[in-house]
């Protein structure tokens, strides 16, 4: 299964057709080189070594970071490369820790519309970021409220399956969930009931959370009420739990099946959480979990 790195670098090879040169293109690359240079090797859980010269990150680490080639990085920072996609605007604000406002101003150069708020490509705190960076040795990733995921740790590639291609709608496990069978593989079918409960409980509470006139979960609960009996009757029930632990298992293709606690640390208007999992006390899960750490994305070329 590719990474969301692998996938970032195909889609950034991708011609980009219409685009002219423009002096905002010149502006996007000193933007890059300045935010680059502000930050510490240790910041981003690199190791600066005994040779540095440059200030800063090295173009060829921020390239690592984002999911690109050296290469076309380069070119970005010299203003005469291709248009950047969403996609590898969103890996280059993560990767250099920018503000929701630097993000703005980076989508605005490359004449990017701004991603759609809680979409694949909506703006990481870089706190939590940061905290993500530094969990290198447990599966972790960070979500919305309605369940999209934003960006993922290697090793939660490689215990959940690459979440980085999914669009629209379908960017939401939640709506998965309810619509496509292939995602309810990811756990026990015996326990295919208490996540459907859960996960609709959670929705109830983030619906609740938002604006009454935000679209994106109206429109999520509306279709999914129209497409799933299941969700329909549980939402009916008017279930309300916001979803901050859970012990959970997950099948793994290789692995077999693991039993985890999942734990959830929130941002300040609860709409982005940090998910990481640890081996439930008493299983065989903490074997495998270091497995997983030694093997990588390498066991998820197995069909999830």
């Amino acid at each position: 299964m590719p990474s969301p790195a692998s996938a970032v670098r195909r889609r950034a090879a991708v011609p980009q057709t219409g685009w002219v040169a423009s002096p905002k293109y010149t502006e996007l690359g000193a933007f890059l080189r300045s935010r680059r240079e502000r930050i510490r090797p240790e910041d981003v859980g690199l190791v600066a070594g005994p040779r540095r010269r440059v200030p800063g990150l090295r173009r060829d680490e921020v390239a690592q970071l984002a999911g690109a080639s050296v290469d076309y990085y380069n070119e970005l920072e010299r203003g005469a490369g291709s248009q950047p996609s969403e996609q590898m605007l969103a890996a280059l604000a993560r990767a250099l820790r920018l503000t929701s406002d630097e993000r703005d101003y980076l989508f605005r150069l490359a004449d990017r519309p701004l991603p759609v708020h809680g979409g694949p490509q909506s703006h990481v705190h870089p706190g939590m970021t940061d905290l993500l960076t530094r969990l290198t040795s447990t599966p972790a990733q960070v979500i919305t409220d309605l369940h999209v995921t934003l960006v993922q740790n290697p090793l939660a590639v490689a215990l959940l399956g690459d979440q980085s291609g999914f669009r629209g709608r379908e960017a939401s496990f939640v709506h998965r969930w309810f619509t496509d069978a292939d995602a309810r593989r990811l756990y026990p079918e015996a326990d295919h009931d208490a996540q459907s409960r859960t996960f609709v409980a959670d929705l109830r509470a983030a619906a609740a959370r938002r604006d009454a006139k935000d679209p994106e979960a109206r429109e999520l609960i509306a279709e999914l009420t129209a497409r799933s009996a299941e969700f329909a009757a549980l939402w009916a029930r008017h279930e309300v739990a916001v979803r901050r632990s859970d012990r959970k298992r997950i099948n793994h293709p290789v692995l077999g099946t693991l039993e985890v606690d999942c734990l959830n640390l929130f941002s300040e208007d609860g709409r982005q959480r940090l998910l990481w999992f640890t081996p439930a006390l008493g299983t065989d899960s903490a074997d495998k979990l270091d497995l997983l750490a030694v093997i990588g994305s390498q066991l998820t070329d197995a069909p999830r």
